[in-house]
């Protein structure tokens, strides 16, 4: 575990002392207050990502540009690949404030975007269910992950079977551009994908609880803001597939 000691002067915020986990061997004050700047930070991310989407989906112009126009497929495809490249200065500067933030922000922004993008295509009551489920899903396995956590479980086993599992998805979308899927098929792999960024959840957030250094908030904040991104637009395909 961590090995790094500090002493009782220390600036920490107000939390509970009781550990997170069996055999914790670290301050459980410092953890708590690692964790709360973690879900701080998905927090505004998340409100962003929605002000950023609704933008998008209320102004048809955006749409029409971005659909309609080879200039604006050109941008709409800069968009799509702009948090991908983001993510590598990122990897070199999380821990050089305020570089890091900066970058965060433009990679929120940009996967926003994409977010909003992927909404204009589809009626508001699919979207405010698909929000309601995405909700009702974090915060019950965000829950139960502490809850298992305080009772000695650990998750990290899960780790390699949700990589693999991560990349016969995106090899399976790959082959999709050339072998387009029926409806029934769609909402088979998005589904299978939703279980998939659901274990991913559980996983990440048992690493903020045991695993993440104290430096290592900004990529603890970009893998569970991913899990909860993506389990969004994957619940949201299997109910856009539904509706129609």
């Amino acid at each position: 575990m961590f090995t790094r000691t500090f002493s009782k002067t220390d600036d920490i915020e107000s939390g509970s002392t009781e550990p997170l986990y069996p055999a914790m061997t670290e301050s459980p004050e410092l953890r708590w207050s690692f964790i709360r700047k973690i879900y701080s930070i998905v927090a505004i991310q998340l409100i962003l990502t929605v002000i950023v989407g609704a933008f998008v989906v209320s102004y048809h112009p955006i749409v029409t540009f971005l659909t309609t126009t080879r200039g604006g497929f050109a941008c709409y495809i800069i968009i799509i690949i702009t948090p991908f490249i983001t993510l590598c200065p990122l990897s070199c500067y999380y821990q050089r404030h305020p570089v890091n933030y900066v970058l965060l922000s433009i990679f929120t922004v940009a996967l926003a975007f994409a977010v909003g993008m992927t909404c204009a295509f589809t009626s508001g009551k699919v979207i405010l269910e698909a929000v309601i489920l995405t909700a009702v899903v974090v915060v019950s396995l965000t829950l139960f992950t502490f809850w298992a956590a305080k009772r000695g479980y650990d998750f990290n086993f899960l780790g390699p079977f949700l990589f693999g599992a991560l990349m016969v998805l995106i090899v399976f979308s790959f082959i999709q551009i050339f072998f387009p899927l029926g409806k029934m098929s769609v909402m088979i792999y998005a589904g299978l994908s939703a279980i998939v960024f659901c274990g991913y959840i559980v996983y990440d957030t048992d690493n903020i609880i045991k695993r993440y250094t104290y430096d290592e908030y900004i990529w603890a904040a970009v893998a569970l803001y991913l899990d909860i991104i993506n389990l969004f637009i994957n619940l949201l395909t299997i109910l856009r597939a539904v509706d129609n």
